[in-house]
């Protein structure tokens, strides 16, 4: 028995390829979501301010798979739901957290300070 191939000018990739992908921008994933709970901010804080991350992402062209990927971490003896994060997703969800909170504005400043430093960014 012969087997039909049916030639294709364009292939799709392959959801493997998706998921080596996947598998290949989360090794960059170096923070959780859930860390911030260290720095004072509550679940809602940081789920809020995750959601508004990933649309600042998005409205900016990064491909947010590259940066957020939802996770489930064990945390005091049962499960939740984290995002683990690139460095620049990390720092997305921190710029965009509760500016009542003294670790969110000192990282806003510190951000701030490193931009205006670099004077190459004004020519």
């Amino acid at each position: 028995m012969q087997q039909l191939l049916i030639y294709k000018k364009r292939y799709e990739t392959t959801e493997a390829i998706h998921d080596f992908m996947d598998f290949y921008y989360s090794i960059n994933m170096k923070y959780l979501a859930s860390d911030l709970l260290g720095k004072g901010l509550s679940p809602k804080q940081i789920t809020d301010a995750v959601a508004m991350a990933i649309k600042v992402a998005k409205s900016s062209g990064i491909e947010t798979h590259k940066h957020f990927l939802p996770v489930f971490s064990a945390l005091n003896q049962g499960i939740i739901k984290d995002c683990k994060l690139s460095r620049l997703g990390y720092g997305l969800v921190l710029m965009n957290a509760d500016k009542s909170l003294s670790v969110v504005n000192e990282f806003q400043v510190d951000v701030l300070k490193k931009y205006l430093d670099e004077p190459s960014r004004f020519i």
